[in-house]
């Protein structure tokens, strides 16, 4: 009997229906002989992407990319198609620690669901994967034995925002203090190395004493945790995302400049570097800010990751930034776009459609868990100006007030904590609505991006 696999829906859910002598290492109920019934597991994801490696994530590599952050496992149908045709290659097995921690997922499970999801949707033209914003070892383990190939490495606590103010006198003992050791350098190899002309124009020793500052533990831990992510992936490709974003103020031309050099010294290889950018860059809204002023911002970091690396810039909190994407979109290549909670707020438009005393529910958890779920996002929402008292009919309006918004994004755990099994449930009997109005929602998103790839756009 020739061997096939599909997917079918039988009276215990969804199974993998394998035909044929070989089970290659699957496992389920022979229905009848060489018919195989095999649940959607991590086993059998395992064995699937041996056998189909298109179902696997691979190396993104210089690709320009977007990631489709999914917190639920369910947003990949509608990300495929979306994606299709755009000349972005998809992160589609995206989520960080805190996320799958918040909506009770483990790292395998993020790569499982996207294997399922592609295998259904029979797409063959590769995805990423990216375990986002680590700050451990143990974290990177995780990740590395679930089977991702990417990875975000995240210094966030390391940071010192407060050397873009500190005077001198407060800056040169700090400067003195930095871990020189494990810099494997000294501070006056350091002013040396940077000051008079560079690529950024003239360094002045002030300039290298705030970069230094600000950054110098950073670059120390993200080597750490690099060096650790390089042991354990043993020779396999990955890619290594910098994220500097996490940062309170933005990241200079020089700060970007230090900082990649000092990774590049220390023998730390990169395909990305995410800058905080000038102007409110919120979740799940627009970008607030002046246009000229970021499109010369942002292509000073481009220039500078073509003639440090190559590697691409990363603009996190990618949401929603649909006044940008048409400049980003200019860009040949050398960018990636990360988005996260957006998928998470189509899924509620869909439960607010059809189950609304659910989504009524959801929002009361969402006000009381505002304030603190905030901590963790940048968001500026206040709860007063969340309009509470809207008739069903238009209940899935609350997704268009940006205040409803970014409380529903931030409170995502909470919410989840719940209510995960009645939101998955309302969910799951509408998935086809879900994906047809998460990939409208994406297009958007991706929609100058096509332009280009059809030559239709300025590249």
């Amino acid at each position: 009997m020739e061997e096939s696999f599909s997917l079918i829906h039988t009276p215990e859910g969804l199974r993998l229906q394998v035909i044929g002598e070989a089970t290659r290492g699957f496992h389920g109920v022979e229905v009848e002989p060489e018919v195989w019934h095999c649940p959607l597991d991590s086993s059998n994801a395992a064995a699937l992407r041996q056998i189909f490696p298109w179902t696997a994530p691979a190396v993104v590599g210089l690709r320009r990319s977007i990631g489709c952050g999914d917190r639920l496992g369910l947003a990949t149908p509608g990300h495929i198609l979306a994606v299709r045709g755009s000349g972005l290659f998809p992160v589609l097995a995206q989520q960080s620690m805190r996320e799958m921690i918040c909506a009770g997922r483990a790292p395998r499970d993020v790569i499982d669901d996207a294997t399922w999801a592609v295998f259904a949707a029979d797409y063959r033209d590769g995805y990423g994967s990216d375990a986002n914003h680590l700050r451990s070892v143990e974290a990177i383990d995780l990740c590395v034995e679930a089977g991702f190939h990417g990875f975000t490495l995240d210094p966030g606590g390391w940071i010192d925002d407060s050397t873009d103010t500190d005077p001198l006198r407060i800056l040169r003992p700090k400067y003195q203090a930095l871990p020189w050791e494990a810099l494997q350098a000294t501070p006056l190899e350091t002013r040396e190395r940077y000051g008079g002309g560079s690529m950024v124009g003239f360094v002045t020793d002030e300039m290298i004493y705030r970069a230094a500052c600000k950054y110098g533990q950073a670059v120390v831990e993200i080597a750490r945790l690099a060096r650790h992510l390089a042991a354990r992936m043993g020779g396999r490709p990955y890619d290594v995302e910098v994220a500097l974003d996490a940062a309170r103020t933005p990241t200079s031309p020089f700060d970007h400049y230090f900082v990649a050099s000092e990774l590049g010294r220390l023998g730390v290889t990169f395909q990305g570097v995410a800058p905080r950018f000038a102007g409110r860059f919120e979740e799940a809204i627009d970008f607030d800010g002046d246009l000229e002023s970021f499109e010369v911002d942002f292509a000073r970091h481009v220039r500078l990751a073509q003639r440090l690396g190559p590697y691409k810039v990363s603009v996190h909190a990618g949401s929603d930034k649909f006044s940008i994407y048409p400049l980003l979109a200019r860009y040949e290549g050398f960018v990636h776009i990360k988005t996260s909670g957006t998928s998470w707020l189509e899924a509620l438009r869909i439960v607010a459609q059809q189950n609304p005393p659910l989504m009524r529910a959801v929002l009361a958890v969402a006000l009381l868990a505002y304030e603190q779920d905030r901590r963790f996002s940048r968001v500026s929402a206040r709860i007063t100006r969340v309009p509470v008292d809207l008739p069903d009919d238009r209940l899935p309006d609350l997704l268009d007030y940006p205040d409803a918004r970014q409380v529903l994004h931030v409170t995502f755990g909470s919410v989840l904590t719940e209510y995960r099994e009645a939101l998955l449930a309302v969910l799951r009997a509408h998935q086809d609505a879900y994906t047809r109005g998460l990939s409208a929602h994406f297009e958007r998103h991706i929609l100058p991006f096509k332009e280009v790839a059809a030559g239709q756009g300025v590249t």
